[in-house]
């Protein structure tokens, strides 16, 4: 008996905006074939810069692209998933899963917005952040009903290729994620111009500490993640006793830095469950 190779997937973006693109061009340096890839989108622009860019099946219809795919990836911004998800619920089947990545938009919503008579497809939520732009995001993920196998391993195949995936025991874990990497690129931004700044008004040109502040982020970024070293102990390391660095760690501490932080996460939770009552309490 000849051996097959089972059918590659097919992979349906809905909305084609920088996140999907990222995603896109990720799944071809890994290795996907344009084929096996589609999209929607209702601008003109954006659908021949997908065509021109990466050569893949492009439709302003959303229904044409879900009847083609067997993961179908709501890729647009939660003031209009309502609107979006119930369209395309028409043309859903339930052996399909549906993969949003719009932060506040819980799964029961989803969930009732994808469902139709015919009954309603696997739904996974995916929380990336923007560094997938560059290859090097982070995603939680979570499944919020029955999801098949192919339906898992392709939605993590989609967000492994641009940066690294985790997978979530339940629902509620994903406003964490939000707050420690959906959120999170935002805070080291806001860090890197307080070092600017600081650097600045130690006599520094402005330009010439923003660039040492990026690379060092860039560096102690890369130690953190290239080497088996705990954090604690790369932060230990360059800590002399009585030295520098001891000094500025001091002030942190005594400036409430662990507070302030998780003061600053818990705000980015708060606002996530009030978009989930602002966007998805409704019908």
């Amino acid at each position: 008996m000849i051996a097959t190779n089972p059918p590659i997937p097919r992979i349906g973006f809905i909305g084609a905006g920088n996140l999907a693109t990222s995603l896109i061009g990720g799944l071809i340096q890994a290795g996907w074939s344009p084929d096996s890839l589609c999209a929607a989108d209702p601008s003109d622009a954006t659908r021949q810069r997908l065509t021109e860019q990466f050569g893949l099946l492009v439709s302003p219809e959303n229904g044409d692209i879900v009847h083609q795919a067997d993961v179908v990836v709501l890729a647009v911004k939660p003031q209009i998933m309502q609107p979006v998800a119930r369209a395309v619920a028409e043309a859903i089947r339930p052996t399909q899963t549906v993969v949003s990545v719009a932060a506040g938009i819980e799964g029961p919503a989803l969930t009732r917005w994808l469902t139709t008579n015919l009954g309603t497809p696997g739904v996974i939520r995916a929380m990336p952040n923007t560094p997938a732009l560059l290859g090097a995001g982070a995603t939680g993920l979570v499944a919020i009903n029955s999801v098949s196998e192919l339906g898992r391993q392709t939605t993590e195949s989609i967000f492994r290729a641009v940066g690294s995936v985790e997978w979530l025991a339940q629902e509620a874990d994903l406003n964490a994620v939000i707050a420690v990497a959906g959120s999170a690129p935002a805070y080291f931004f806001a860090f890197i111009e307080a070092l600017t700044r600081g650097g600045a008004a130690l006599g520094l040109p402005e330009q010439t500490a923003e660039r040492l502040a990026i690379q060092t982020a860039l560096g102690a970024a890369r130690m953190a993640a290239e080497t088996d070293v705990p954090v604690q102990t790369l932060r230990e390391r360059v800590t002399s006793p009585g030295g520098t660095t001891a000094e500025a760690l001091k002030a942190f501490r005594a400036g409430g830095l662990d507070a302030l932080v998780q003061h600053a996460m818990q705000a980015a939770v708060d606002r996530a469950e009030a978009m989930a009552d602002e966007f998805g309490a409704t019908d």
